[in-house]
């Protein structure tokens, strides 16, 4: 039995387990399982490895997206420059680190992007905002980060004025605000500034009208949030997995 599985903390809102039972189960795939494995901290994982000697491959999320690195023996080239990784292979116990969210997301962007998009907003920092942001530079965007404190690499919620974000037409939230069960939560910005003309990318799907993306679309806002992203990714781990 080959086994599969998802690392990261929490995992409650994880939609991995399922899409991977109902893939091996549409399509017929003998002797493949996929699994949970919350970890409390990435100093677990060797620990997981010898564990479960059969496992194949793991997809990584929060928060473990830059720290698995630490353990990869080596890595493709785009985790190279995205410093973040999402897809390990474990063949004869090396693990190599892949980022299957850049595929993702650009595939999923592009379905609504329209060439007026040409300057961005990214909410958050940690590692699905490195996938974000490779894709967006490669498209000739200009972005600014957003965090929650201040930087000399990004703002923070407070300095984005309604001018700053009537000039940024596609903001992106790489944030897990507003993910079931906190489904209040939602990045504080000066939404009557939102116009038809904008477009909202969430990376969270559960659920799948955020605050985020609903306070947008009350504006005339294009939406999109990050279910389709999620099925992309995974099925370019198989493909990772079964080279």
């Amino acid at each position: 039995m080959r086994l599969f599985g998802l690392i990261g903390s929490p995992l409650t809102h994880s939609f991995s387990k399922k899409y991977f039972a109902d893939k091996f189960s549409r399509e017929a795939i003998p002797d493949s399982h996929y699994e949970l494995f919350p970890l409390a901290s990435i100093d677990e994982l060797p620990a997981l490895l010898a564990a479960h000697p059969s496992l194949c491959g793991l997809n990584v999320t929060i928060p473990y997206k830059e720290q698995v690195l630490a353990f990869a023996d080596d890595m493709d080239e785009t985790v190279q420059q995205v410093k973040a990784a999402n897809c390990i292979r474990i063949t004869n116990g090396k693990l190599s680190a892949f980022n299957t969210d850049v595929i993702g997301f650009e595939k999923s962007l592009m379905d609504k992007w329209s060439n007026h998009h040409q300057r961005a907003l990214v909410l958050g920092t940690g590692g699905a905002s490195k996938a974000v942001h490779y894709v967006l530079e490669k498209l000739g965007l200009q972005v600014q980060s957003v965090s929650r404190t201040r930087s000399a690499s990004s703002i923070s919620y407070e300095d984005i004025t309604p001018g700053i974000m009537y000039d940024h037409t596609l903001v992106v939230n790489t944030t897990p605000l507003g993910t079931y069960p906190a489904v209040d939560g939602l990045p504080p910005l000066p939404y009557e500034a939102v116009t038809k003309g904008h477009y909202f990318f969430d990376l969270v799907y559960n659920p799948p009208v955020t605050r985020f993306l609903a306070m947008a679309a009350e504006r005339g806002a294009v939406t999109r949030n990050g279910h389709d992203m999620l099925e992309i990714q995974a099925e370019e781990s198989w493909k990772i997995w079964n080279r």
